[in-house]
């Protein structure tokens, strides 16, 4: 009795998350921008700098997306402190921007990551 509950409850569950997953529209990608890019300036001067990186999705969305952006690598002067933020901003069905952003001394010769977009 005891493994028909279990393998009962085991596929109830197996279900339930096969079922979440399908409901779940997902799209990852990655950005990178550093010093070759055009208009790139977080390498230079000094104050608040911020570079843009324009994504757009494959297929757009139903509705506007939640978007979750990861720094898998930063360049910086080791000469000067490392003060970066990226975010994602203007999320719209069709996209977003990646908003990279640095201020001080800091000096930045590249940022790359990955970002995720999803609904539920």
């Amino acid at each position: 009795m005891k493994k028909l509950i279990f393998a009962v409850s085991i596929i109830f569950f197996a279900g339930v998350f096969s079922a979440a997953l399908a409901q779940t529209n997902m799209t990852t990608g990655k950005y990178s921008a550093n010093s070759t890019s055009k208009g790139y300036t977080l390498d230079k001067n000094s104050g608040e700098r911020s570079y843009l990186i324009e994504i757009a999705f494959s297929k757009p969305y139903e509705a506007k997306p939640i978007v979750l952006l990861t720094v898998t690598m930063v360049d910086s002067d080791k000469g000067s402190n490392t003060r970066y933020s990226v975010e994602p901003v203007s999320i719209s069905r069709d996209g977003f921007t990646v908003k990279i952003t640095t201020w001080g001394d800091s000096k930045l010769f590249g940022v790359a990551g990955t970002w995720i977009a999803y609904t539920e």
